[in-house]
């Protein structure tokens, strides 16, 4: 873990995507957190020392569902599924499917698997299994603000957490090419610590795999009312969570996310082949 000093800082950006707004000055006490996202391996350690079950391995409850197709509530979850070519950008269900068995151990389906890829983040893990994995871990998930605060690396409002130069090359794990069909880059997950590190010596803050926080999703003024504190009570647990970080899939051209301030809902049962996490210590 590193630490990351005490700071009163600025959270958001008014250049890009709506729901990063309002910029807002924060203070956040000091505390430490993962140097890289969870691995396969670390992961495995827990699911080891403990027998635990994630949320893709389970199948879902019909009365949570109750307009599903019976057939689809089995134990599975999303998969990036790229098209052969150009498609609207409005309809994700054109790059992203349902795939039974997909899970920690199978990422991309029940014929894929994690062999060779200990050193990369675990992904297909809800914000329950991040949860758990924190607390048998002794710590916990980030806030919003200290996520982003430890993203910047020290920097005060740059857009990226290296400065201003738009160009993630050799920097971070991002998809390169027309999102969602032409990947020129790696198009997949990299092993942690692969590109340089922040200002605070943490790797993969941007891109790889979006990372839980333990916030509930809110936008606009109404995000300003807790944002440095876990919130854990009240609402449906299945309600969105922040995500932070962008993923091996943000690209300019569709989800230019890899950045500090970027941000996004998603529900906190939901498990994807590009979603991980890290842990703090307060």
């Amino acid at each position: 873990m590193a630490a990351v000093p005490g700071a009163v800082g600025w959270l958001g950006s008014a250049d890009y995507y709506p729901e990063e707004r309002p910029i807002h000055q924060v203070s956040v006490a000091g505390f430490e957190i993962d140097l890289t996202p969870v691995t396969v391996q670390m992961f495995a350690e827990f699911v080891m020392a403990t027998g635990y079950v994630t949320t893709a391995e389970t199948a879902p409850d019909p009365a949570d569902y109750p307009d599903a197709d019976p057939a689809q509530l089995v134990p599975g979850s999303l998969v990036f599924d790229p098209p052969d070519g150009p498609v609207p950008l409005t309809d994700i269900r054109r790059w992203w499917s349902w795939t039974p068995g997909a899970d920690w151990r199978h990422p991309s389906g029940p014929d894929s698997s994690v062999t060779g890829r200990n050193h990369h983040p675990v992904t297909q893990v809800s914000h329950t299994d991040a949860l758990a994995y924190a607390r048998w871990a002794g710590k916990d998930l980030p806030t919003e603000a200290e996520w982003e605060l430890a993203a910047r690396g020290g920097l005060d409002r740059q857009p990226f957490a290296w400065g201003v130069d738009p160009d993630p090359r050799g920097r971070a794990n991002t998809w390169i090419g027309e999102f969602p069909w032409q990947c020129l880059g790696i198009g997949t997950t990299s092993a942690v610590g692969s590109y340089p590190p922040n200002g605070f010596g943490l790797y993969d803050m941007t891109g790889n795999v979006w990372e839980w926080t333990a916030d509930r999703y809110a936008a606009g003024p109404a995000r300003l009312r807790s944002c440095c504190t876990p919130d854990r009570t009240g609402g449906d647990p299945r309600s969105p969570r922040v995500i932070k970080g962008g993923s091996h899939l943000c690209a300019p051209n569709y989800c230019l996310r890899y950045r500090p301030a970027a941000r996004q809902p998603q529900s906190a049962d939901s498990a994807t082949g590009h979603l991980g996490f890290r842990c703090v210590r307060r």
